[in-house]
């Protein structure tokens, strides 16, 4: 009987947690093609939404996507506005303190956009006394404001990278750290980015995080367990090569 009672209560527990993913809640912010963004007619798009409609449909669990400014994704997370963060976000010591994260999905680099010719690089020294943009809440103002800030570099955060764009655009700015890929569509292909470019290398350090993961609450260790296994199908089938092609013409595979 004791037995009985025990796998009774172990069945009507791992009954009760997959019930428990039948629905994801992705917190996105959706201004940063080509990972989030929306189309003309409105409708969230970009390579994040592909996959983690792709990893929904690989655990059977609907898809809805709530839109939040990104630095304020892990409050609201924490607060239990959506159950995952699926929106670029790279994984850092700091982060791992309050959130745990799945498995690394990939990585991008991160580079300063200074107008061209400007001879620019993302160091301390060559940007001592220059005013540089970047996104409140993200790596790149954690780089900025203890690598930078702290030499000589004015340090300018903003709640959307793209206001950062225009006011480099506009000749507040001397330059923006930013993700590879949102400089390269969200403003140097684009007409008002024309006189701009990476200058220097991409920027190589630790605050920097070890590639982009989704976001989880510390408490929810079965939903991270299931984006893990879902994210490995996705890769076996070939689903996250060919995002990966649509979306980007480099690698941004971890392996």
């Amino acid at each position: 009987m004791k037995k009985l009672f025990l796998l009774c209560l172990l069945g009507y527990s791992f009954g009760s947690n997959a019930d428990a993913i039948k629905e994801i809640r992705f917190g996105v912010e959706a201004a940063y093609p080509p990972f989030e963004f929306k189309d003309a007619q409105g409708k969230l798009t970009g390579f994040d939404i592909e996959l983690g409609n792709a990893l929904c449909a690989e655990l059977k669990a609907k898809c809805t996507w709530v839109e939040s400014p990104f630095d304020g994704l892990i409050p609201a997370l924490q607060a239990k506005k959506f159950d995952a963060i699926n929106s670029a976000i790279s994984i850092t010591e700091k982060r791992k303190k309050v959130v745990n994260f799945t498995n690394p999905l990939y990585h991008s680099p991160t580079y300063l956009v200074a107008p061209k010719g400007s001879a620019l690089t993302p160091t301390a020294a060559a940007l001592k006394g220059k005013v540089i943009g970047v996104l409140r809440g993200s790596i790149q103002e954690d780089f900025a404001n203890q690598r930078l800030k702290t030499n000589g570099v004015q340090v300018q955060s903003y709640e959307d990278q793209n206001v950062a764009f225009n006011d480099l655009a506009s000749g507040r700015l001397d330059g923006t750290i930013v993700e590879a890929s949102t400089a390269m569509d969200g403003f140097i292909k684009k007409p008002e980015g024309k006189g701009f470019s990476f200058a220097g290398p991409a920027v190589k350090d630790p605050l920097l995080g070890v590639g982009i993961g989704i976001a989880v609450r510390k408490e929810d260790v079965q939903l991270t367990q299931a984006l893990n296994s879902a994210f490995e199908q996705v890769k076996k089938k070939g689903t996250f090569q060919k995002l990966m092609k649509k979306y980007f013409d480099y690698n941004i595979a971890i392996n």
